[in-house]
């Protein structure tokens, strides 16, 4: 019995197997979360990635992180941070500056008009998830969250 998501992307043969089935479908449920949430941010006059680094930045504090130390915390690698970051800077979003005891190394953190870029969308943000799950019963949440855990780690 072919799936839904055969029907959804319109697709005439066959769904090669269950697995193919099952990343076909977090695919197209991610995309249409992520769509959402993307609409929010650029009414706010940022992408998904510039929300993603000013939120890891804001948890780092005033310390900042560097910008291995941001790739590696984002939800959705970015290739180049570095370049990501350099038009958050061109924005004041963030502040850089370079470390004195070794010059290759370059801190990031958080500025005053990035925490008040990204502060209002805590609530919008935080209601909108709840839309975008709130149908689905606690139990099925912590499993669904149990097992996108396993898909992560392969067990």
């Amino acid at each position: 019995m072919a799936g839904r998501i055969q029907q959804e992307i319109r697709q005439s043969s066959p769904i090669g197997s269950l697995e193919e089935e099952a990343y076909l479908n977090v695919l197209r449920t991610a995309n249409a979360l992520s769509q959402e949430i993307g609409e929010l941010l650029r009414a706010h006059g940022l992408t998904s990635a510039q929300y993603n680094v000013l939120r890891i930045l804001r948890g780092a504090g005033e310390r900042g992180l560097t910008a291995s130390d941001i790739g590696d915390r984002m939800i959705t690698r970015d290739p180049d941070v570095t370049r990501l970051v350099d038009r958050l800077e061109k924005r004041g979003l963030v502040e850089r500056w370079r470390c004195g005891e070794d010059r290759r190394v370059v801190w990031t953190r958080i500025s005053p008009a990035g925490l008040e870029a990204i502060g209002p969308l805590d609530a919008s943000l935080g209601e909108l998830g709840h839309v975008q799950l709130a149908h689905l019963e606690p139990e099925t949440l912590r499993t669904l969250i149990g097992i996108l855990e396993q898909v992560r780690d392969r067990g």
